[in-house]
């Protein structure tokens, strides 16, 4: 487990470019936080510096959003907020393997997820501070986290 102090808007968008470079594919990350603490905000980054030039939004209402990548991966991006209770096949196990995948609010649905993923817990801080902590499940992303400053 790391944890990284962020001081501002341009410090998340380094963390998200630091990360993208290390990231294999496929990837999955779980983000966790409260509402406010910079999920979709880093999702939007990390998509900026794995090459996608369309305009990534919260997929609240939709569940999904997927992206092109310029490597020709996709970027899955998941908001599984209002997945709450459901068990039964979710349809987007598809996507764990068919590049980077972000799921937001991953504990509505941890039944779902593969047991090797990067999790990452965001905090608020004052103003544009926040307190990323990095958990590592598997080797790949241990490594991925012993690398990231």
């Amino acid at each position: 487990m790391k944890e990284i102090k962020i001081h501002s808007l341009e410090e998340t968008k380094a963390l998200a470019k630091r990360l993208a470079q290390r990231l294999p594919r496929p990837a999955l990350i779980t983000l966790s936080g409260d509402l406010g603490a910079g999920k979709t905000t880093f999702t939007k980054s990390l998509g900026k510096a794995l090459g996608i030039h369309s305009t990534i939004n919260s997929p609240t209402f939709t569940i999904m959003k997927s992206y092109e990548m310029d490597d020709g991966w996709m970027l899955h991006h998941v908001d599984a907020y209002r997945l709450e209770g459901i068990t039964q096949e979710l349809g987007i196990e598809e996507c764990f393997d068919e590049g980077v995948c972000v799921i937001e609010w991953p504990d509505f649905i941890m039944h779902a997820l593969p047991k090797e993923r990067l999790e990452i817990r965001i905090e608020n801080g004052e103003d544009e501070q926040r307190l990323f902590t990095f958990n590592a499940m598997g080797k790949i992303y241990e490594q991925i986290v012993e690398e990231l400053e």
